[in-house]
């Protein structure tokens, strides 16, 4: 039998929406904000800022100290950590039920009171952090920019997801401190977070502290947010990208646009890559890296995006030998059979069972849990999809998984991104 956790979900008077899920049976309490800006948020130009904040919103605040915030929590035993996204930027701490109140207050002092610690100072150091972390993590590591290349071959010029989070040196560069105390106080709001609680606290004691904290934080004239994008079709004119490199080996990078995140559509489509490439019995691993051994790995992603079009992604490395043409002709292939060959009974059996495990593992977490229910809520609007996300999965059809692929998954509709291997 699945668990069913409770939710209790309140709105204080400035807008800010939190959610309270009791489990007492560890003494912590899991904190988890997420706030509506992401790179999407982001103008031509100033790319970069959502995540560049999140490494100031560690400099400190009006009654805060540079690095006191993590010094504060650490000292009493916590966990915590920030992460960026397209659609979000989310905070996140596990504290001891005893120090819920201290991360509370400083939650609630850097989200309403930041700008007087805002410093130009400031402002230049964690630039410089930001484009070192670029470095490090995209532009000196092999394949490093191959998913930011492939996001802007699937989603055009213009669109707000045609960049990604990191930004570019040059738009970091000039962010100007108006820049950026103006984008705090466009999205930084109380009626733009969730606010989530996990753990050793019961809905009303926990609705009571985030009042007392959050309750005098206001809500800063902003322009109105512009209305989601419309749904993009299927690529008709997929680009290309082709690098030649110093990489341990060659590998594609095959882009595709699914439906919107939160929609049946997607989760139709997600358990198409699933049974593309999500399993070692999935079709791509058993013709390509078993039969054929014309690659040595295969993987994939489908990631869920709220702003009208989300991205699925198929990565595969070709083994010695072989010619990137040899297993690009093999993925079309299987692409082609999926939308004309439904899954197999014991394929949508051992992809459906694969869902759950992973769902049930990931919840067993208070973290995980408050994490799915701060994004689904501030999202979608649904604190509850930790409840229900299985039974949608599982009323998924083979038939329903063969048509996402027939729709979204075909070759031709695929951006791809090649990296060759130098030859000595």
């Amino acid at each position: 039998m699945r668990p069913h956790y409770p939710i209790a979900s309140h709105r204080l008077d400035n807008g800010l929406r939190v959610v309270v899920s009791t489990d007492h049976s560890v003494p912590t309490v899991a904190v988890n904000l997420w706030v509506g800006v992401g790179s999407r948020h982001e103008q031509p130009g100033r790319t970069g800022l959502a995540h560049l904040f999140e490494h100031l919103m560690f400099q400190g605040s009006e009654n805060v100290a540079e690095g006191e915030h993590f010094s504060a929590l650490l000292a009493q035993g916590a966990q915590l950590n920030a992460t960026t996204w397209v659609d979000r930027t989310n905070y996140f701490e596990v504290v001891p039920t005893g120090a819920l109140e201290l991360a509370l207050w400083l939650e609630a002092d850097r989200h309403g009171r930041l700008l007087p610690a805002l410093t130009q100072a400031n402002l230049d150091n964690q630039r410089d952090v930001v484009k070192e972390e670029k470095r490090q993590r995209y532009d000196n590591v092999p394949y490093g920019t191959a998913y930011a290349e492939l996001t802007s071959l699937v989603f055009p010029e213009g669109h707000p997801y045609h960049h990604t989070t990191i930004g570019s040196m040059d738009d970091l560069d000039a962010a100007s401190l108006t820049d950026v105390r103006d984008f705090y106080s466009h999205h930084y709001r109380p009626n733009n977070t969730v606010l989530t609680l996990v753990g050793d606290i019961d809905p009303d004691d926990g609705f009571a502290l985030v009042a007392k904290y959050f309750d005098e934080l206001t809500n800063p004239d902003a322009p109105a947010d512009r209305p989601l994008e419309q749904p993009l079709p299927p690529l008709s004119e997929p680009g290309r990208l082709e690098r030649t490199c110093d990489v341990p080996s060659d590998r594609l990078y095959f882009g595709f646009r699914l439906p919107p995140g939160g929609t049946g559509d997607f989760i139709s489509a997600e358990l198409a890559f699933d049974v593309l490439a999500g399993l070692a019995t999935s079709r791509l691993y058993r013709r390509l890296v078993r039969r054929d051994q014309s690659v040595t790995h295969v993987s994939r992603n489908a990631g869920a995006r709220v702003d009208g079009t989300s991205m699925g992604a198929l990565i595969v490395d070709v083994a010695d030998g072989v010619t990137v043409e040899q297993v690009e002709e093999g993925v079309g292939e299987e692409l082609r059979r999926l939308a004309t060959e439904q899954p197999t009974d014991s394929e949508m059996v051992a992809v459906l069972a694969d869902v759950e495990r992973w769902w049930l593992q990931s919840l067993a977490q208070p973290d995980e849990r408050a994490d799915v229910i701060s994004g689904n809520t501030l999202l979608y609007d649904d604190p509850d999809h930790l409840n229900t996300y299985l039974d949608r999965v599982t009323a998924m059809t083979a038939a329903d998984v063969a048509a996402s692929a027939a729709t979204y998954a075909r070759p031709e509709s695929a951006a791809v991104v090649v990296y060759r291997k130098e030859q000595n």
